[in-house]
């Protein structure tokens, strides 16, 4: 009977440990840690009288950083990266799936060359399918909840890490506009 309870307690544990991303399928390894050079600093956010919505999804997500990973996590307490992505984009009005499988249905597919600020940016980090979200702040970086051990942080695109595992990107914010849960207009 005390070998099934540790056996029950040792696969919950398990269990926890391995989800990341909201049901993405295991913990992303490795995922770089922030001291590490590929981890950017933030770049200034430009002022202007109009802001896009574009705009108005960076700065909500760059006023995030620094707020810690959680597992299944989609609010202040803590993120996994769809939940953050979930998250950002609601503050604007717009709703995003919850899993990343889901996020990576919506909205308008775009090469990784036409990244813009708000686009939303999906790795490989486990298995064949995307499993990792984030948020493009250029061309070059991206904002995003990283594993158990992280916090929202920007990284760049050509690390050595993230370059090999781009999966593709989505564009949800279309200048005032929105894509629909299926990904129209």
């Amino acid at each position: 009977m005390a070998s099934r309870s540790i056996n029950s307690i040792g696969a919950i544990a398990l269990s926890s440990f391995m989800t990341a991303c909201a049901s993405a399928g295991g913990v992303p390894r490795p995922f770089p840690v922030p001291d590490r050079p590929d981890v950017v600093p933030v770049p200034p956010t430009p002022d202007a009288p109009e802001r896009s919505r574009h705009a108005a999804v960076v700065d909500t997500a760059l006023g995030l950083l620094g707020v810690r990973y959680r597992s299944g996590g989609a609010d202040l307490a803590g993120f996994d990266c769809s939940g953050f992505t979930q998250y950002v984009f609601w503050q604007h009005g717009i709703p995003l799936p919850r899993e990343v499988r889901d996020q990576f249905r919506v909205g308008e597919a775009i090469r990784q060359d036409d990244l813009a600020r708000g686009d939303l940016v999906f790795f490989r980090t486990t298995g064949r399918r995307p499993s990792h979200v984030a948020i493009a702040l250029d061309g070059t970086s991206f904002v995003h909840a990283p594993a158990s051990e992280g916090v929202v942080r920007v990284e760049r695109l050509d690390s050595a890490y993230w370059s090999r595992r781009v999966a593709g990107a989505r564009r949800i914010v279309h200048g005032d506009d929105t894509a629909d849960g299926d990904g129209h207009r």
